[in-house]
């Protein structure tokens, strides 16, 4: 790597202000475990119960998954960076972050098309429903989100790694005021 590529990014953060900096690190670590205690109990509950066996619940179970997956991703960077002095990030640890945000971003995205797809169905073709919406269906509709995630995540990624960040050179340039008018 040339010398002056970057290694790594300064994450300036929501504040400097240290008293509010673990104020907001107790606010968003409550959000943060909330929101992933939900998703995990949505996920349980879905699955223990026979009753929740349709494919909109079968959706939902993968929304879950995927939110807690989601929220797990850079929220506790966050979190521990509101605590310490050194906030950096390296460039190896950014491009990850990315492409697994990247890729459950529109992996969710995708899902929740297939969940509108599936709602459409169940509401205008409810006696084709379970003709349309079998088990092998809608399987391959949450395998075919997954796959869109990743094409989506390439994509984004080739741009982000084509990106130079790149510190510029010093200037040794000076001003000298000459008095020779």
């Amino acid at each position: 790597m040339p010398p002056n590529n970057v290694t790594e990014f300064v994450l300036l953060g929501l504040t400097q202000n240290p008293h509010l900096q673990r104020l907001l690190f107790i606010i968003f670590l409550l959000i943060f475990v909330f929101t992933v205690l939900a998703n995990l109990f949505i996920i349980t509950t879905i699955s223990l119960s026979p009753m929740l066996s349709t494919p909109m619940y079968f959706f939902l179970t993968y929304l879950s998954f995927i939110d807690a997956s989601y929220t797990s991703v850079t929220t506790p960077k966050m979190i521990v960076d509101l605590l310490y002095q050194r906030r950096t990030i390296t460039v190896g640890v950014c491009l990850t972050q990315l492409f697994v945000e990247y890729f459950l971003g529109g992996s969710e995205i995708i899902l929740l098309i297939v969940m509108a797809y599936d709602c459409y169905v169940a509401i205008c073709k409810p006696l084709h429903y379970m003709n349309i919406m079998r088990q092998g269906l809608y399987h391959l509709l949450v395998v075919v989100s997954w796959i869109g995630g990743i094409l989506h995540t390439t994509v984004q990624i080739l741009f982000m790694i084509a990106c130079p960040f790149v510190v510029p050179m010093s200037l040794t340039t000076s001003c000298v005021i000459s008095s020779h008018y």
